[in-house]
């Protein structure tokens, strides 16, 4: 069993910058799939191995996935914000990657409970 918990979320003006953060815990496996969702909308996902980032494009070259496997954490670094990123974002894992579905929340396992975004413009 896997336990996820998003932090990071709040009020942003349009073109300014949030970190999402999602603390892992539960299982000592540090190679899940990891991925980042805006309500069931696919934003980015990190598999180890192979290591593979995938992002949606509407985030591409905006939104970067990160994960620090000592301390159990994967980020999600927003800049360039804008209002139709608002939405609620959610941490998700999976035992194994595949990258035709990475990006498809009905593919996750694990769910945190997620963090709120709002971008006023």
């Amino acid at each position: 069993q896997v336990q996820l918990v998003e932090s990071g979320g709040g009020l942003v003006q349009a073109g300014g910058s949030l970190r999402l953060s999602c603390a892992v815990s539960g299982d000592s496996n540090t190679n899940y799939c990891m991925g980042w969702f805006r309500q069931a909308e696919g934003i980015a996902a990190n598999g180890r191995f192979p290591e593979n980032i995938f992002y949606a494009d509407s985030v591409k070259g905006r939104f970067t996935i990160s994960r620090d496997n000592i301390k159990n954490m994967v980020y999600l670094q927003m800049n360039s914000l804008k209002p139709e990123d608002t939405g609620m974002y959610f941490c998700a894992a999976r035992p194994v990657c595949s990258v035709g579905d990475i990006l498809t929340a009905a593919r996750y396992t694990y769910w945190g409970q997620g963090t709120q975004v709002t971008v006023s413009s």
